[in-house]
Protein backbone atom coordinates (compact mmCIF):
# COMPACT_ATOMS: atom_id res chain seq x y z
CA UNK A 1 0.00 0.00 0.00
CA UNK A 2 1.39 3.39 -1.06
CA UNK A 3 0.68 5.53 2.03
CA UNK A 4 1.64 8.79 0.31
CA UNK A 5 -0.82 8.06 -2.49
CA UNK A 6 -3.53 7.19 0.04
CA UNK A 7 -2.98 10.45 1.89
CA UNK A 8 -3.18 12.33 -1.39
CA UNK A 9 -6.45 10.58 -2.18
CA UNK A 10 -8.14 11.35 1.16
CA UNK A 11 -7.14 15.01 0.79
CA UNK A 12 -8.57 15.01 -2.73
CA UNK A 13 -11.84 13.57 -1.40
CA UNK A 14 -12.22 16.64 0.82
CA UNK A 15 -11.60 18.94 -2.12
CA UNK A 16 -14.20 17.03 -4.14
CA UNK A 17 -16.77 17.48 -1.37
CA UNK A 18 -16.09 21.19 -0.94
CA UNK A 19 -19.43 22.47 -2.23
CA UNK A 20 -21.52 20.23 0.03
CA UNK A 21 -19.33 21.03 3.03
CA UNK A 22 -19.51 24.75 2.33
CA UNK A 23 -23.29 24.60 2.14
CA UNK A 24 -23.45 22.85 5.52
CA UNK A 25 -21.12 25.41 7.10
CA UNK A 26 -23.22 28.28 5.77
CA UNK A 27 -26.45 26.74 7.06
CA UNK A 28 -25.00 26.17 10.51
CA UNK A 29 -23.69 29.73 10.66
CA UNK A 30 -26.92 31.27 9.40
CA UNK A 31 -29.06 29.39 11.93
CA UNK A 32 -27.12 29.41 15.22
CA UNK A 33 -28.53 27.25 18.00
CA UNK A 34 -27.38 27.49 21.61
CA UNK A 35 -26.33 24.62 23.84
CA UNK A 36 -28.58 21.54 23.81
CA UNK A 37 -30.98 23.19 21.36
CA UNK A 38 -29.01 22.26 18.24
CA UNK A 39 -31.83 20.27 16.66
CA UNK A 40 -31.46 21.68 13.17
CA UNK A 41 -27.68 21.25 13.22
CA UNK A 42 -27.85 17.66 14.48
CA UNK A 43 -30.44 16.74 11.86
CA UNK A 44 -28.36 18.32 9.09
CA UNK A 45 -25.16 16.52 10.09
CA UNK A 46 -26.69 13.10 10.78
CA UNK A 47 -28.70 13.20 7.57
CA UNK A 48 -25.55 13.84 5.55
CA UNK A 49 -23.63 11.08 7.35
CA UNK A 50 -26.39 8.55 6.66
CA UNK A 51 -26.41 9.58 3.01
CA UNK A 52 -22.65 8.90 2.89
CA UNK A 53 -22.89 5.39 4.33
CA UNK A 54 -22.34 5.92 8.04
CA UNK A 55 -24.30 4.02 10.65
CA UNK A 56 -25.75 6.74 12.88
CA UNK A 57 -27.14 6.61 16.42
CA UNK A 58 -29.09 9.70 17.39
CA UNK A 59 -29.78 11.06 20.87
CA UNK A 60 -27.00 9.12 22.59
CA UNK A 61 -26.25 9.61 26.30
CA UNK A 62 -29.80 10.93 26.82
CA UNK A 63 -28.84 14.10 24.93
CA UNK A 64 -31.33 14.63 22.08
CA UNK A 65 -28.85 16.55 19.91
CA UNK A 66 -25.86 14.23 20.44
CA UNK A 67 -25.01 11.47 17.98
CA UNK A 68 -22.48 8.82 17.00
CA UNK A 69 -21.66 7.91 13.41
CA UNK A 70 -19.45 4.95 12.50
CA UNK A 71 -17.96 3.46 9.36
CA UNK A 72 -16.04 0.19 9.12
CA UNK A 73 -15.52 -2.64 11.57
CA UNK A 74 -13.11 -3.69 14.27
CA UNK A 75 -10.12 -1.77 15.56
CA UNK A 76 -8.41 0.60 15.79
CA UNK A 77 -11.14 3.20 16.16
CA UNK A 78 -10.23 6.73 15.09
CA UNK A 79 -12.71 9.37 16.26
CA UNK A 80 -13.45 12.94 15.25
CA UNK A 81 -15.43 15.28 17.51
CA UNK A 82 -17.97 17.70 16.08
CA UNK A 83 -19.23 20.79 17.91
CA UNK A 84 -22.11 22.88 16.59
CA UNK A 85 -23.59 24.93 19.43
CA UNK A 86 -23.51 28.72 19.21
CA UNK A 87 -22.99 31.44 21.80
CA UNK A 88 -26.05 33.31 23.12
CA UNK A 89 -26.55 36.56 21.18
CA UNK A 90 -23.18 36.25 19.38
CA UNK A 91 -23.99 33.24 17.20
CA UNK A 92 -21.00 31.25 15.91
CA UNK A 93 -18.39 33.52 17.48
CA UNK A 94 -16.40 30.43 18.46
CA UNK A 95 -16.52 28.99 14.95
CA UNK A 96 -18.35 25.79 15.83
CA UNK A 97 -19.89 25.74 12.36
CA UNK A 98 -16.35 25.25 11.07
CA UNK A 99 -15.47 22.67 13.72
CA UNK A 100 -18.47 20.57 12.75
CA UNK A 101 -17.66 20.71 9.05
CA UNK A 102 -13.94 19.97 9.58
CA UNK A 103 -14.72 16.86 11.62
CA UNK A 104 -17.39 15.83 9.13
CA UNK A 105 -14.94 16.22 6.24
CA UNK A 106 -12.21 14.28 8.06
CA UNK A 107 -14.59 11.44 8.91
CA UNK A 108 -15.90 11.18 5.35
CA UNK A 109 -12.40 11.24 3.83
CA UNK A 110 -11.21 8.59 6.30
CA UNK A 111 -13.62 6.09 4.77
CA UNK A 112 -11.09 5.59 1.99
CA UNK A 113 -8.39 4.72 4.56
CA UNK A 114 -10.72 2.30 6.36
CA UNK A 115 -11.60 0.59 3.09
CA UNK A 116 -7.92 0.18 2.27
CA UNK A 117 -6.47 -0.61 5.69
CA UNK A 118 -9.29 -1.83 7.93
CA UNK A 119 -10.32 -0.46 11.29
CA UNK A 120 -13.13 1.97 11.97
CA UNK A 121 -13.77 5.70 11.89
CA UNK A 122 -16.24 7.39 14.21
CA UNK A 123 -17.66 10.89 14.41
CA UNK A 124 -19.33 12.14 17.58
CA UNK A 125 -21.80 14.98 17.62
CA UNK A 126 -21.09 16.69 20.93
CA UNK A 127 -23.62 19.39 21.85
CA UNK A 128 -23.39 22.06 24.50
CA UNK A 129 -19.66 22.73 24.59
CA UNK A 130 -20.28 26.32 25.61
CA UNK A 131 -20.95 26.44 29.37
CA UNK A 132 -22.64 23.05 29.79
CA UNK A 133 -19.93 20.52 28.98
CA UNK A 134 -21.74 18.11 26.68
CA UNK A 135 -18.60 15.99 26.31
CA UNK A 136 -18.31 15.75 30.09
CA UNK A 137 -21.80 14.25 30.20
CA UNK A 138 -21.01 11.94 27.30
CA UNK A 139 -17.68 10.88 28.82
CA UNK A 140 -19.36 9.99 32.10
CA UNK A 141 -21.93 7.94 30.18
CA UNK A 142 -19.20 5.92 28.44
CA UNK A 143 -19.63 7.37 24.94
CA UNK A 144 -15.89 7.48 24.29
CA UNK A 145 -14.99 4.08 25.72
CA UNK A 146 -13.14 1.86 23.25
CA UNK A 147 -11.67 4.65 21.14
CA UNK A 148 -8.00 4.60 20.21
CA UNK A 149 -7.61 8.33 19.51
CA UNK A 150 -9.82 11.40 19.22
CA UNK A 151 -9.21 14.52 17.15
CA UNK A 152 -10.86 17.89 16.71
CA UNK A 153 -9.60 21.12 15.12
CA UNK A 154 -10.59 24.55 16.44
CA UNK A 155 -10.52 27.84 14.53
CA UNK A 156 -8.79 30.68 16.33
CA UNK A 157 -6.91 33.94 16.08
CA UNK A 158 -3.58 32.10 16.21
CA UNK A 159 -2.23 28.67 15.32
CA UNK A 160 -0.67 25.88 17.37
CA UNK A 161 -1.15 22.13 17.66
CA UNK A 162 -0.49 21.50 21.34
CA UNK A 163 -3.37 22.86 23.41
CA UNK A 164 -3.37 22.10 27.14
CA UNK A 165 -6.15 23.99 28.91
CA UNK A 166 -7.52 24.63 32.39
CA UNK A 167 -10.05 22.55 34.25
CA UNK A 168 -13.17 24.54 35.06
CA UNK A 169 -16.65 24.35 36.50
CA UNK A 170 -19.66 26.64 36.31
CA UNK A 171 -21.37 27.89 39.46
CA UNK A 172 -24.92 29.21 39.79
CA UNK A 173 -25.67 31.26 42.89
CA UNK A 174 -28.88 32.65 44.34
CA UNK A 175 -29.51 34.85 47.36
CA UNK A 176 -32.99 35.13 48.83
CA UNK A 177 -33.84 38.09 51.00
CA UNK A 178 -36.96 39.98 52.08
CA UNK A 179 -38.61 42.67 49.97
CA UNK A 180 -39.44 46.04 51.51
CA UNK A 181 -39.94 49.63 50.45
CA UNK A 182 -36.43 50.92 49.88
CA UNK A 183 -37.26 54.41 51.26
CA UNK A 184 -40.28 53.93 53.52
CA UNK A 185 -39.20 50.83 55.46
CA UNK A 186 -35.73 49.64 54.43
CA UNK A 187 -35.15 48.24 57.92
CA UNK A 188 -37.77 45.57 57.20
CA UNK A 189 -35.90 44.23 54.20
CA UNK A 190 -33.05 41.76 53.67
CA UNK A 191 -31.08 42.86 50.62
CA UNK A 192 -30.23 39.90 48.38
CA UNK A 193 -28.40 42.13 45.91
CA UNK A 194 -26.19 43.51 48.66
CA UNK A 195 -25.20 39.95 49.53
CA UNK A 196 -24.24 39.37 45.91
CA UNK A 197 -22.26 42.60 45.68
CA UNK A 198 -20.38 41.69 48.85
CA UNK A 199 -19.64 38.30 47.29
CA UNK A 200 -18.15 39.97 44.21
CA UNK A 201 -16.01 42.20 46.43
CA UNK A 202 -14.81 39.18 48.39
CA UNK A 203 -13.88 37.37 45.18
CA UNK A 204 -12.00 40.44 43.98
CA UNK A 205 -9.99 40.29 47.20
CA UNK A 206 -9.47 36.53 46.79
CA UNK A 207 -7.94 37.05 43.34
CA UNK A 208 -4.88 38.62 44.99
CA UNK A 209 -4.11 35.34 46.74
CA UNK A 210 -4.61 32.63 44.14
CA UNK A 211 -2.25 31.14 41.57
CA UNK A 212 -1.54 33.18 38.47
CA UNK A 213 -3.04 30.40 36.33
CA UNK A 214 -6.36 30.37 38.22
CA UNK A 215 -9.38 32.30 37.01
CA UNK A 216 -12.71 33.38 38.53
CA UNK A 217 -15.22 35.23 36.34
CA UNK A 218 -18.90 35.95 36.78
CA UNK A 219 -21.97 37.96 35.85
CA UNK A 220 -25.11 39.06 37.70
CA UNK A 221 -28.17 37.49 36.08
CA UNK A 222 -30.78 38.99 38.45
CA UNK A 223 -30.25 42.13 40.50
CA UNK A 224 -33.76 42.96 41.65
CA UNK A 225 -36.96 44.38 40.23
CA UNK A 226 -36.94 48.13 40.88
CA UNK A 227 -34.75 50.73 42.55
CA UNK A 228 -37.40 51.48 45.18
CA UNK A 229 -37.73 47.86 46.32
CA UNK A 230 -35.20 46.11 48.55
CA UNK A 231 -34.20 43.19 46.29
CA UNK A 232 -35.60 39.92 47.62
CA UNK A 233 -33.76 37.85 45.03
CA UNK A 234 -30.40 38.10 43.30
CA UNK A 235 -28.56 35.59 41.16
CA UNK A 236 -25.25 35.19 39.37
CA UNK A 237 -23.27 32.74 37.28
CA UNK A 238 -19.53 32.15 37.67
CA UNK A 239 -16.83 30.06 36.05
CA UNK A 240 -13.94 28.88 38.22
CA UNK A 241 -10.75 27.56 36.56
CA UNK A 242 -7.55 25.87 37.73
CA UNK A 243 -4.79 23.68 36.30
CA UNK A 244 -6.18 20.34 37.52
CA UNK A 245 -9.00 18.78 39.51
CA UNK A 246 -7.21 18.92 42.87
CA UNK A 247 -6.43 22.62 42.53
CA UNK A 248 -9.93 23.29 41.27
CA UNK A 249 -11.46 21.53 44.29
CA UNK A 250 -9.39 23.70 46.63
CA UNK A 251 -10.23 26.92 44.79
CA UNK A 252 -13.94 26.12 44.70
CA UNK A 253 -14.03 25.86 48.50
CA UNK A 254 -12.48 29.31 48.80
CA UNK A 255 -14.94 30.75 46.27
CA UNK A 256 -17.94 29.35 48.14
CA UNK A 257 -16.52 30.92 51.30
CA UNK A 258 -16.98 34.33 49.67
CA UNK A 259 -20.69 33.65 49.28
CA UNK A 260 -21.31 32.07 52.67
CA UNK A 261 -19.58 35.02 54.35
CA UNK A 262 -21.83 37.47 52.50
CA UNK A 263 -24.90 35.45 53.49
CA UNK A 264 -23.94 35.63 57.16
CA UNK A 265 -23.19 39.34 56.92
CA UNK A 266 -26.51 40.28 55.31
CA UNK A 267 -28.91 37.62 56.54
CA UNK A 268 -29.78 36.56 53.00
CA UNK A 269 -30.18 32.86 52.33
CA UNK A 270 -27.68 31.29 49.95
CA UNK A 271 -28.39 28.58 47.40
CA UNK A 272 -25.81 27.38 44.88
CA UNK A 273 -25.14 24.55 42.44
CA UNK A 274 -22.15 23.42 40.42
CA UNK A 275 -22.43 22.46 36.74
CA UNK A 276 -20.55 19.88 34.71
CA UNK A 277 -16.81 19.91 35.24
CA UNK A 278 -14.51 20.47 32.27
CA UNK A 279 -11.37 18.43 32.89
CA UNK A 280 -7.97 19.86 32.02
CA UNK A 281 -7.03 19.26 28.39
CA UNK A 282 -3.96 17.05 28.00
CA UNK A 283 -2.66 16.98 24.43
CA UNK A 284 -0.97 13.80 23.24
CA UNK A 285 2.37 14.96 21.85
CA UNK A 286 2.98 11.88 19.67
CA UNK A 287 -0.41 12.32 18.02
CA UNK A 288 0.14 16.08 17.72
CA UNK A 289 3.43 15.53 15.89
CA UNK A 290 1.72 13.36 13.27
CA UNK A 291 -0.92 16.03 12.67
CA UNK A 292 1.74 18.74 12.59
CA UNK A 293 3.77 16.90 9.95
CA UNK A 294 0.67 16.39 7.82
CA UNK A 295 -0.21 20.08 8.05
CA UNK A 296 3.32 20.96 6.98
CA UNK A 297 3.10 18.59 4.03
CA UNK A 298 -0.03 20.48 2.91
CA UNK A 299 1.81 23.80 3.11
CA UNK A 300 0.01 25.10 6.21
CA UNK A 301 2.36 26.97 8.59
CA UNK A 302 1.10 25.78 12.00
CA UNK A 303 3.51 25.65 14.93
CA UNK A 304 3.63 22.53 17.06
CA UNK A 305 3.77 24.80 20.10
CA UNK A 306 4.95 24.11 23.60
CA UNK A 307 3.32 21.51 25.81
CA UNK A 308 2.20 24.03 28.43
CA UNK A 309 -1.04 25.39 29.87
CA UNK A 310 -3.25 27.88 28.05
CA UNK A 311 -5.73 29.90 30.06
CA UNK A 312 -9.10 28.81 28.76
CA UNK A 313 -11.13 25.62 28.99
CA UNK A 314 -12.83 23.01 26.80
CA UNK A 315 -14.80 19.86 27.45
CA UNK A 316 -12.46 18.11 25.01
CA UNK A 317 -10.40 17.88 28.19
CA UNK A 318 -12.80 15.24 29.50
CA UNK A 319 -12.15 13.17 26.39
CA UNK A 320 -8.38 13.65 26.68
CA UNK A 321 -8.44 12.10 30.14
CA UNK A 322 -9.90 8.89 28.65
CA UNK A 323 -8.23 8.55 25.26
CA UNK A 324 -5.23 10.14 23.49
CA UNK A 325 -6.53 13.37 21.97
CA UNK A 326 -5.55 16.60 20.26
CA UNK A 327 -7.35 19.87 19.58
CA UNK A 328 -5.13 21.99 17.33
CA UNK A 329 -5.92 25.69 17.00
CA UNK A 330 -5.86 26.97 13.42
CA UNK A 331 -5.90 30.68 12.64
CA UNK A 332 -8.76 31.81 10.40
CA UNK A 333 -8.51 35.54 11.08
CA UNK A 334 -5.59 37.40 9.57
CA UNK A 335 -6.56 40.41 11.68
CA UNK A 336 -6.02 38.37 14.84
CA UNK A 337 -9.67 38.54 15.92
CA UNK A 338 -10.23 36.66 19.17
CA UNK A 339 -12.88 33.99 19.65
CA UNK A 340 -16.14 34.94 21.38
CA UNK A 341 -16.32 38.31 19.62
CA UNK A 342 -18.57 39.64 16.84
CA UNK A 343 -15.51 40.01 14.58
CA UNK A 344 -14.74 36.32 14.95
CA UNK A 345 -18.35 35.37 14.21
CA UNK A 346 -18.07 37.30 10.95
CA UNK A 347 -14.75 35.62 10.12
CA UNK A 348 -16.25 32.16 10.72
CA UNK A 349 -18.66 32.73 7.83
CA UNK A 350 -16.05 33.47 5.19
CA UNK A 351 -15.02 31.10 2.38
CA UNK A 352 -11.39 31.72 3.33
CA UNK A 353 -11.97 30.43 6.87
CA UNK A 354 -13.65 27.32 5.51
CA UNK A 355 -10.70 26.56 3.21
CA UNK A 356 -8.30 26.88 6.15
CA UNK A 357 -10.37 24.55 8.31
CA UNK A 358 -10.72 22.05 5.48
CA UNK A 359 -6.94 22.05 5.40
CA UNK A 360 -7.02 20.98 9.04
CA UNK A 361 -9.60 18.35 8.11
CA UNK A 362 -7.21 16.97 5.47
CA UNK A 363 -4.45 16.78 8.08
CA UNK A 364 -6.75 14.93 10.49
CA UNK A 365 -7.75 12.42 7.81
CA UNK A 366 -4.11 11.98 6.80
CA UNK A 367 -3.27 11.38 10.46
CA UNK A 368 -5.94 8.68 10.48
CA UNK A 369 -4.03 7.07 7.58
CA UNK A 370 -0.83 7.16 9.66
CA UNK A 371 -2.61 5.44 12.54
CA UNK A 372 -4.33 2.78 10.49
CA UNK A 373 -1.28 2.02 8.35
CA UNK A 374 1.41 1.76 11.02
CA UNK A 375 0.73 0.06 14.38
CA UNK A 376 3.95 1.60 15.73
CA UNK A 377 2.32 5.03 15.68
CA UNK A 378 -0.52 3.86 17.88
CA UNK A 379 1.93 2.07 20.17
CA UNK A 380 3.86 5.29 20.73
CA UNK A 381 0.67 7.28 21.31
CA UNK A 382 -0.70 4.76 23.80
CA UNK A 383 2.61 4.56 25.63
CA UNK A 384 2.73 8.33 26.08
CA UNK A 385 -0.91 8.39 27.17
CA UNK A 386 -0.39 5.78 29.89
CA UNK A 387 2.68 7.61 31.18
CA UNK A 388 0.91 10.97 31.18
CA UNK A 389 -2.18 9.70 32.97
CA UNK A 390 -0.04 8.24 35.77
CA UNK A 391 1.22 11.73 36.47
CA UNK A 392 -2.16 13.48 36.35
Amino acid sequence: MDIVALKTAVAADIDAGHDDLAAISRKLHAHPEVAFEERRAAALLTGFLIKKGFAVEKGICDLPTAFRGTYGKGTPVIAFLAEYDALPKLGHACGHNLIAVASLAAALASRRAVDALGGRVAIFGTPGEELYGGKAIMAAAGAFDGLDVAMIAHPGGGSRVLMNTLACETLKVEFKGVAAHAAGAPELGVNALEALIQSFNAINSLRQHIRSSERISGIITDGGEAANIVPAHAAAEFIVRAENDALLDALEKRVIGCFTGAARATGAKLKYSWGERYAAMVSNVALAKLFHENMRSLGHPVDLGENKMLYFSTDVGNVSQLVPAIQPMVSIASSGAMIHTPRFAKAAATPEALLIMLGAAKAMAMTAVDLLADPANLKNIRGEFRKTMKGV
